[in-house]
């Protein structure tokens, strides 16, 4: 079975006042942590989507293919909708790349855990969110705005394997500064 590893890095990150891909965590570019860490959990390919700075991030992005959402900036829906269609695998491990301390093993652990599998953290739905092909167009379909795989996944709960991750990093997302200055603390 192939699993891919899906980076959404689209977004302008209005309140972070650049490209959230762009942002630098301990001297590392968020775009790049985030292919590291889905590679760290096993996946390959890895297909990170861009839109905004597009052509400013691209250099960035080694041992991943491109995807660029022409439609990015109506939301993170465009986003998912231009990775699924880029995708030849069986399943698909979806992170979001304002989210850097996401781990490796909560990556390894949603794979397979069902047809919709999506960590936990303390009981709260986060990243990252393991789609079997099967969902894709479903999922797809039921995107739109900033909502991802997140609307149809509260449409379909029943269909949703939830995969405690406790302990193995978490999903806070670093959405503006003061979330980045958080993030850099600890």
């Amino acid at each position: 079975m192939t699993v891919a590893g899906l980076l959404l890095a689209a977004g302008a990150g209005s309140r972070m006042g650049r490209p959230k891909a762009l942002v630098e965590l301990e001297g590392e570019p968020l775009v790049v942590r985030g292919i590291r860490l889905l590679r760290a959990g096993g996946l390959d390919p890895v297909v990170v989507v861009l839109g905004a700075a597009a052509e400013e991030v691209r250099p960035l992005v080694a041992d991943a293919s491109v995807v660029v959402a022409e439609d990015w900036a109506s939301g993170q829906g465009a986003s998912l909708r231009a990775g699924l269609r880029a995708l030849a695998a069986d399943g698909v491990v979806i992170t979001l790349v304002d989210e850097p301390h996401l781990s490796p093993l909560a990556v390894a652990r949603v794979v397979g855990a069902g047809d919709v599998a999506q960590a936990t953290y303390g009981g709260r739905p986060g990243h990252p969110v393991y789609l079997h092909r099967r969902v894709w167009s479903e999922v797809a379909d039921a995107a739109d705005g900033d909502e991802g795989a997140r609307a149809w996944m509260r449409a379909h709960p029943e269909r949703v394997v939830h995969v405690p991750c406790d302990g193995l990093g978490h999903g806070d997302d670093v959405d503006d500064p003061a979330g980045l200055a958080r993030a850099r603390s600890g």
